[in-house]
């Protein structure tokens, strides 16, 4: 007997919209939403609107799709799950900058959201100025936009606080955009310059909204209650060493490296300078990282003691920037063959690199290794024969574009 059409189940396309937004919702990755939304034209409709993408991106983390290191873009490796995105972005972004236009070399400083921040490398210059020529880029969409530089009037209005202005070690990092600016795709971008001078510390900040600098903090090293051995050491160390970290809105720099159990505060909100404890114990210079614990306390990994077998998780039971009391949430043993090292850690991704501690420098095979610090489950990411550490800058998400100029 012949069916009829009445009694034919409806196709996919005819499920209703709201219906059909909550199951792109549960789609598992990025990858899956884009190969669904090119099913059809009403399927890229609904995947590409803006109420939808906020909602998807606040539901899925940002994917880790590999790192920066020496000027190189390093894709995960199977069987990372990123693999295949990371891949397909190693193709088609531009990782060489070339589309700049500069015959000067461009240094990668920092990596977020999808975009590098880059200064140009003025080695041939006799006495290079004190701030860098800086840029942000899209090498995805292969945009990009040269900063303007500090205004004079800025740094010279610091000139009392900073006598020996000429001697300032700078560093710029890019500042995170906020849960609801990464939901909504924002092309927005903010820059913080930090000057490290023999009596103080400033910041500056670049918001691409504005398009210009303002001196946002300073402080000098006496007024953080540091000893004057504090002072006198702290005074010649550049930012670029010091271990960087980022948890709700305060930049994090640890002095462990140098023997000290500090930890200086950048608040991005007030824009002020401070000095924090870490939790007591005898933490291993190899790397501490602070992270985003949840419900507004701060976690930190770290290792105890001279050898890097055992990672700690320690979780502060307060709220707020300036943890008080510390409580370990979990050890990770980790293979004592192998020497480990925290390279650097975002607000969701820890990044470990191993060696194998009995090989020469020249037959070692060095492994990268990324911890969601949110289920705490360890994957590897990157691993390469005879391969020598450099700075590494974690490449996550896929980036907005920017301005639509290529270049201020």
């Amino acid at each position: 007997m012949a069916t009829s059409s009445k009694d034919m189940p409806s196709p996919l396309t005819e499920i209703p919209a709201h219906l059909l937004v909550e199951i792109f919702l549960r789609l598992p990755t990025a990858e899956d939403l884009a190969r669904a939304s090119a099913a059809c034209v009403s399927f890229r409709r609904l995947t590409t609107d803006g109420s939808f993408l906020r909602s998807f991106r606040r539901l899925h983390a940002p994917p880790l799709l590999g790192f920066l290191d020496y000027g190189r873009f390093r894709p995960a490796l199977p069987p990372h799950p990123s693999a295949p995105a990371a891949r397909a972005l190693a193709l088609a972004a531009d990782f060489y900058f070339s589309f700049i236009d500069s015959y000067c070399h461009w240094t990668v400083q920092d990596s977020r959201d999808g975009r590098v921040l880059l200064d140009r490398d003025l080695r041939q210059h006799e006495q290079p100025p004190v701030f860098k020529d800086l840029a942000v880029c899209d090498p995805l969409h292969r945009r990009y936009v040269l900063l303007p530089p500090v205004p004079h009037g800025l740094d010279a209005s610091l000139e009392p606080l900073f006598p020996m202005v000429s001697e300032a070690q700078c560093k710029a990092f890019l500042d995170p955009l906020g849960e609801e600016e990464i939901a909504a795709g924002e092309t927005t971008f903010r820059v913080i310059l930090m000057a490290n001078c023999k009596t103080s510390l400033a910041a500056f900040i670049f918001s691409s909204n504005t398009g210009q600098w303002q001196a946002a903090a300073s402080k000098g090293w006496s007024d953080l209650a540091l000893g004057k051995h504090d002072m006198a050491e702290m005074s010649w160390v550049h930012p670029f060493i010091l271990r960087r970290h980022y948890a709700y809105g305060c930049f994090y720099w640890d002095w462990v490296e140098f023997g000290r159990k500090k930890l200086l505060l950048l608040d991005t909100r007030k824009m002020e300078f401070s000095i924090a404890d870490l939790p007591p114990g005898e933490w291993n210079k190899e790397g501490l990282a602070i992270v985003e614990a949840g419900e507004g306390r701060l976690g930190m990994f770290g290792f105890h003691g001279e050898a890097t077998s055992n990672l700690i998780y320690t979780v502060a039971r307060n709220t707020g920037k300036s943890p008080r009391q510390w409580q370990v949430k979990k050890t990770f043993l980790l293979d004592s063959g192998y020497k480990y090292r925290i390279r650097d850690a975002t607000q969701r991704y820890l990044l470990l690199t191993r060696i194998d501690a009995s090989s020469s420098l020249n037959d070692r095979l060095t492994g990268y290794f990324a911890m969601d610090v949110k289920t705490l489950q360890i994957q590897r990411v990157y691993e390469k024969q005879n391969y020598r550490l450099h700075e590494t800058y974690p490449y996550i998400n896929f980036p907005p574009s920017l301005l639509s100029s290529r270049r201020i």
